[in-house]
């Protein structure tokens, strides 16, 4: 056997786990992480039990599992096993188990102990798929609490080892060069535009003709694969074949991509980052990238993604080029230039702080403790976490305390998405025809395949029929079930399976043909021409966030509303409602029946609660704002200190007080002064000084009005008022005859917050503006004692102002007494 990078840190990584839980390994693609270390381990390390391989990706645990079986002479299933969704490859002889997706979650869901598992190894860890991130989290606990002897190795071919080391402080780390030769780049800026499919092709056309070899050409996504490949078709060189490659295609023609070209032969590669790590394609010495990726990015308040094209990060652009040094020195052709390349970002965001996490949170809810208590490599974000728990709860799999119910407990048994499980789980009562129809609608929706030719799902469900990605996932559904797949749908039960898979996606049209408003709130729009476009309801089943506005829905079902009020009562709600009519003055009450925040039926109220019409005026001041309500002086003052009070920093305990914090806490404190009013006049009439003194409390007021008061008394025994901003120092207005004898400058709040002194004429205006009253007097006052001298001679100008006498008087006055 050829020697590979891996080979020279084996030795160590065996003896390593005699003692470290957990090992860190960073090699480059093609050093052999993947194929040569199972065999190692399992031929060296003397495990008592299996070696689990994680992989990210089905086509990569595929080709892994068939090269492991093929240097042992085996099949798979026998010491190397496969086991993916749809597909388990497995016997008692089997000591290497290569998973992909869910699997080792639903082991360890099945199985906490993990009992007959000696090492889990996490291959391209560096990808982060949710799947990773949640089976590590997952294993570190078995790890910690059940299972000290199981052994955790984590590989990737760009490890960011400080991160990791930081998170697995007691793992050991390992790091091999990978095995690779020179690589010479190219750049060739390309910019975005409606021709830039035929733009790289004829890029490529031309790199291809300089050099010698097969070809990687890494595109954003299967769209453009499919127009790059048609701008490539007949202009290819004699000796070369064309091939895609993306996880959407079948297991034949994937293989057909990877595999080494005939002899004399070459090949060029349509691929998206698929390849970038994970699958080594025989003969490639040339790399064309076009610095692109298709990113999905979940909107949690909707529940709907966002397909994105992006720039690729640096670590992925490294990735990609060094496909082209594997074997022997190879070309690198960024159609992007060299300072792009520089600005990219360095790392990925990881999916987990970006996808949806609604599988995630019910898997961490089957496995018995809070989200908090895992020890994730990036904590799930909280808006998403709680976002997910709602759609779950609307689905009917958890309860309001994020406990499973019954139908959850079934639903995870039936290893689909939690969507699709709960349809499942739903319809299992139901004859055979709506179970099979249920099965194809599952299969359908994991992986949706949109027709061009129709929305309507019925058609899309009837073209997948035909695939076996789909027939194969129809029929393990089928036989977890058990029941006979048919081949045959049935159209009028599939509304109702669909709504029970997207109740949040239940839609009404609203004005024009083709936009709907969804249950989530959310609009979505039809192709116009589509004959779905005129329905009154539909149920939206494959839809994609729109760049600015409202979503796109590339399928969907008509439905019934009638029959969703008969068949899934709970979905709908009763609210009375009441709102302020700004455009008539007055309050609307009615009574609604209501899915999501669709309002599917409405009947006026006649009689108001008390309580309701206080409700009606608080939507009121939503709608016209906080400064429609009667802001007198004194209330505006409490609110102004208050709010200065904070921007200083002073230790006074007041709840949050911006226009938008005052909104969004009526229902606080003003809604207790409102009970028994009905009208917007009688609450323009209503002092909001008390009510805020009452929110506040006696004793912060009292607090807030020692620190700063609404007045301040000057040296003559004179109260002033001071003018308060949150963004800049309290001002006092004040003439400059009474602040003779105040040698410093005057404090508030025990001497953390110092007055900005404006100083007047005899005629009120201003002389000069100071927070150092000891610097003027000592300095600049002497040149407005020269100029105030000689315009208001009636009135003193001492030469000592600091210890003068203060006076309201005029000079006359004052030397009388």
């Amino acid at each position: 056997m050829s020697q590979l990078p891996i080979d020279a840190v084996i030795p160590d990584l065996i003896d390593g786990l005699a003692t470290y839980p957990q090992i860190l390994l960073s090699a480059p693609p093609g050093a052999g992480k993947s194929t040569r270390l199972p065999l190692a381990l399992l031929e060296q390390a003397s495990l008592p039990g299996k070696i689990v391989l994680l992989e990210p990706r089905r086509l990569a645990a595929r080709n892994i599992a068939r090269f492991l079986a093929h240097h042992l002479g085996e099949p798979i299933g026998q010491t190397i096993g496969l086991r993916m969704r749809g597909e388990t490859k497995v016997s008692a002889q089997t000591r290497v188990e290569v998973v992909t997706e869910g699997v080792l979650t639903r082991l360890l869901q099945t199985d906490p102990m993990l009992d007959g598992v000696s090492v889990v190894m996490f291959d391209e860890f560096h990808e982060r798929s949710l799947h990773a991130d949640l089976a590590l989290a997952l294993s570190l606990d078995c790890q910690a609490g059940l299972r000290d002897d199981l052994r955790l190795v984590v590989m990737s071919a760009t490890l960011d080892n400080h991160a990791l080391a930081q998170h697995l402080p007691d793992a050991l780390t390992l790091t091999t060069e990978g095995r690779s030769y020179p690589i010479h780049y190219h750049y060739h800026p390309l910019s975005r535009h409606s021709q830039w499919a035929s733009a790289v092709a004829s890029a490529s056309l031309d790199f291809i003709a300089q050099h010698a070899g097969s070809a990687l050409l890494f595109l954003p996504g299967v769209s453009t694969i499919r127009q790059v490949y048609a701008a490539l078709e007949g202009r290819l060189p004699d000796d070369m074949d064309l091939h895609r490659l993306h996880g959407s295609l079948d297991a034949s023609a994937q293989h057909a991509a990877i595999a080494p070209p005939s002899p004399g032969r070459r090949k060029l590669v349509l691929t998206t980052n698929i390849a970038e790590t994970s699958l080594t394609i025989e003969g490639i010495r040339l790399v064309i990238d076009a610095g692109l990726e298709r990113m999905v990015i979940h909107q949690a308040q909707t529940g709907i993604d966002k397909l994105v094209t992006r720039q690729i990060t640096r670590s992925a652009a490294i990735q990609r080029a060094g496909r082209a040094g594997r074997l022997e020195e190879g070309q690198c052709l960024r159609l992007y230039s060299e300072e792009q390349f520089q600005r990219l970002p360095a790392t990925p965001t990881a999916p987990i702080l970006r996808e949806d996490l609604t599988d995630l949170a019910l898997n961490v809810i089957q496995w018995g403790c809070d989200v908090k208590d895992l020890h994730w490599l990036d904590v799930p974000p909280t808006k998403h976490w709680q976002a997910a728990c709602i759609r779950l709860t609307q689905l009917g799999l958890i309860d309001t305390r994020q406990g499973l119910t019954a139908l959850g407990q079934r639903a995870i048994q039936l290893a689909a998405s939690p969507r699709a499980a709960a349809m499942l789980a739903r319809a299992e009562k139901e004859d055979t025809s709506v179970l099979s129809t249920a099965c194809w609608l599952a299969a359908w929706a994991d992986k949706p395949m949109t027709s061009r030719s129709s929305l309507a799902l019925v058609d899309q469900l009837q073209s997948v029929m035909a695939h076996k990605d789909y027939q194969d996932r129809a029929q393990s559904l089928a036989r977890t079930l058990g029941i006979r797949l048919q081949r045959s749908l049935d159209e009028a039960m599939l509304p109702l399976l669909a709504a029970n898979t997207w109740p949040d996606r239940v839609a009404l049209r609203r004005g024009k043909t083709g936009r709907f408003m969804m249950a989530n709130g959310h609009g979505v729009t039809l192709d116009s021409q589509d004959a779905l476009s005129h329905a009154e309801a539909i149920v939206v089943c494959d839809v994609m966030a729109g760049e600015q506005h409202d979503s796109r829905a590339y399928s969907a079902m008509a439905l019934s509303l009638d029959t969703l009020q008969q068949m899934r009562p709970d979905l709908l709600r009763q609210h009375e409602v009441v709102q302020w009519d700004d455009h008539r003055g007055t309050l609307k009450a009615e009574k609604q029946q209501r899915l999501g925040e669709l309002v599917l039926y409405r009947e006026p109220l006649n009689t108001l609660s008390a309580e309701q019409q206080a409700q009606g005026l608080l939507d009121a001041v939503r709608q016209k704002g906080i400064d429609a309500l009667n802001w007198q002086r004194s209330s505006q003052s409490l609110l102004t200190r208050a709010r200065c009070a904070q921007a200083w920093g002073l230790d006074i305990m007041l709840p949050p007080l911006s226009d938008d914090d005052l909104l969004a806490s009526l229902d606080t404190w003003l809604a207790p002064f409102i009970h028994g009013m009905s009208r917007w006049q009688t609450l323009q009439q209503l002092d909001l000084k008390p009510v805020l003194e009452a929110w506040f409390g006696f004793a912060v007021t009292q607090q807030l009005n020692a620190a700063l008061p609404t007045h301040m008394t000057v040296p003559t025994g004179s109260r002033y008022p001071l003018r308060y901003t949150p963004d800049s120092a309290p001002v006092l207005a004040v003439k400059m005859q009474e602040m003779y004898g105040q040698a410093q400058t005057p404090t508030l709040a025990y001497g953390k917050v110092t007055v900005q002194v404006e100083l007047l004429s005899p005629a009120g205006r201003p002389l000069q503006i100071t927070q150092d009253l000891a610097g003027f007097w000592q300095g600049s006052y002497k040149e407005v004692q020269k100029e105030m001298k000689g315009r208001y001679p009636k009135h003193l100008w001492p030469d000592d102002p600091a210890n003068h006498v203060p006076t309201r008087k005029t000079k006359r006055h004052f030397n009388q007494s």
